[in-house]
């Protein structure tokens, strides 16, 4: 894993306080290939309930079907299905494709929604089989869990309990029907992805890319943490990640890491009054991880984060570090994406499209002469887009979970290397 560290502002002056943004750059190694990495063992859990009638169990069955036929002999599988009863279809055991396939052809909808009764089960089958390889829980579901075990807090600490013990969740939700804020809680807590599947002819896109992390899996239970160095405060983070305050600082869960990630984490120092010139230690960041494959291991990497303290005529003659200034820029667009939402829901539209519009300007003013242009004029034309539809009778279900899960993948700021690169 390789770590950087970089400042919007990388030289301060002395005898004056200061608030900087530090951005730390975290890139995973390269997946081995295909024939090497590790089996993969996988608990497919599906909701049959009711609602899934029509195209959205069918499409969710076959792209399954897709999931399926990319898994190799060396990986394994079970089958669970759940309703207001939970039907475990094919137990874990190596993939035979033509018989999972032509099970979830033979899936039909009927009933309420025990997810949590589903869930467990996929959980139950994986802590059956072997505990050093990757393990995970693939949840689909369109609705309400309102069967079984309900409540939102309970389920998050049972996903979190859960991949302590090194059983994973990710989370697949349907149509508009069900609820996202548990659903991407519940992965977050499970060190999984969380997707939203819009309509029934976005499922085979979904599989294909959590196939392609499963497969490309090089790094678990990353974390970061950042403590600031004495009389230095660390003001926040402006990602979200779970966090977890420890002695001296905050840990962030980065959940795995897969096959030449990119992750940027910023967070916000207040540096106090420093009198000396040169370098100065503000902070140290612990970055953690467990690696995968061949040989398990636990890793350590401790990085001291250091800043130069010159002249306030030097310190002026430094223009800002503009990869950093950007994604404060996207990471703040993000937010307000969020208490958009917040407020569209509540009703207040004004004040949300207000918000959208006002983040949509400031990524197109850091747009000009950045490299990463085409992306921060992308996001302010989708932002726009939300502002337009955030009013009485345009706004729905739909825009606002469509907000929640582009807001959500903005935050954790990962950026998957596309091919060819």
């Amino acid at each position: 894993m390789k770590a950087n560290i970089r400042f919007d502002h990388q030289l301060l002056a002395v005898e004056s306080e200061h608030q900087v943004h530090a951005m730390l750059e975290l890139v995973a190694p390269a997946a081995p290939k295909t024939n090497e990495r590790p089996p993969l063992q996988l608990a497919l859990v599906i909701d049959r309930s009711g609602s899934m009638g029509g195209p959205k169990l069918a499409y969710a069955c076959q792209a399954a079907s897709f999931l399926v036929e990319r898994m190799a002999p060396t990986d394994e599988l079970a089958l669970i299905t759940y309703d207001d009863e939970v039907q475990l279809l094919r137990s874990m055991a190596p993939v035979d494709k033509n018989a999972i396939i032509n099970a979830l052809s033979l899936i039909h909808p009927r009933g309420t929604t025990n997810l949590s009764g589903g869930w467990l089960k996929g959980i139950e089958e994986l802590r059956r089989s072997k505990p050093d390889q990757l393990r995970k829980v693939l949840l689909l579901t369109d609705g309400l869990a309102n069967q079984g075990i309900t409540d939102h807090g309970t389920l998050v600490d049972m996903a979190r309990t859960t991949a302590a013990g090194g059983v994973g969740t990710t989370t697949i939700g349907f149509g508009e029907g069900f609820d996202e804020e548990l659903l991407t809680d519940m992965a977050d807590a499970g060190q999984g992805n969380s997707y939203y599947v819009a309509s029934p002819e976005d499922a085979p896109g979904v599989f294909a890319q959590e196939f392609e992390d499963l497969s490309t899996l090089v790094a678990q239970n990353v974390s970061v943490e950042i403590r600031p160095s004495d009389e230095v405060k660390l003001l926040g983070v402006l990602n979200e990640y779970p966090v977890t305050s420890v002695q001296g600082g905050l840990q962030l869960n980065l959940s795995d890491a897969y096959g030449e990630d990119l992750r940027r984490i910023v967070f916000e120092l207040h540096i106090p009054q420093l009198a000396r010139l040169g370098v100065a230690k503000v902070a140290d960041v612990v970055v953690r991880y467990v690696t995968v494959g061949d040989e398990v291991a636990a890793k350590e990497i401790t990085i001291p984060i250091n800043i130069n303290m010159v002249n306030a005529d030097e310190a002026t003659s430094v223009d800002p570090d503009q990869q950093v200034v950007e994604e404060v820029t996207i990471l703040k667009a993000a937010r307000a994406q969020k208490e958009a939402r917040r407020r569209a829901d509540g009703g207040d539209y004004k004040g949300a499209q207000e918000m959208l519009r006002n983040a949509a300007n400031e990524l197109r003013a850091a747009a000009p002469d950045s490299p990463r242009a085409d992306e921060l004029l992308q996001d302010a034309e989708l932002m726009e887009g939300s502002a337009d539809m955030a009013a009485p009778g345009d706004w729905t279900s739909h825009h606002s979970k469509s907000l929640h899960f582009n807001q959500r993948m903005r935050n954790q700021s990962r950026r998957r290397p596309q091919k060819g690169e």
